[in-house]
């Protein structure tokens, strides 16, 4: 079973006409990941499996900040779910979450990112999800819907 989506959330869903075991194989690699997921930030390293670590990075002020943590939900063709925390200096006390699920939707499959765990941050929580919230964009799912057809 997945992790419980926070209430505190950015969330971004996408209709793919393909059947989730097709659009699964865009996850299996980090080649394939990268191939969508890593725009707007960089993708390093995305190991596809229960266990494995995920870390990115992006440009903020002129100096670039690392992030990333565990992959917790390895759940084939349902869900990835990974930790997210910045590097120190930046870190947070706690991480949050990434997680990507996909649900069998018509003929097709619903895929969402979740950004999550925001509430775990305290008194930081709102502004936190407001800059996510207001940063995110469609163009991860976008191209992940154009490379699966």
């Amino acid at each position: 079973m997945g992790i419980q989506i926070s209430p505190l959330h950015v969330r971004r869903s996408i209709l793919i006409q393909a059947p989730p075991a097709h659009v699964w194989q865009e996850f299996e690699s980090f080649d394939r990941i990268a191939a969508w997921f890593g725009r707007g930030h960089e993708l390093h390293r995305f190991d596809a499996k229960l266990g494995g670590q995920v870390e990115m990075s992006v440009g903020i002020d002129g100096e670039r900040r690392h992030y990333g943590g565990p992959v917790l939900v390895f759940d084939r063709e349902r869900e990835v779910t990974f930790e997210s925390n910045w590097h120190a200096p930046h870190a947070w006390p706690v991480p949050t979450f990434f997680t990507f699920r996909l649900t069998p939707l018509y003929d097709g499959t619903g895929v969402e990112i979740f950004h999550h765990g925001f509430d775990r941050l305290g008194a930081d929580a709102a502004d936190n999800l407001q800059g996510f919230e207001e940063g995110w964009d469609m163009k991860h799912l976008t191209a992940l819907r154009s490379i699966v057809g």
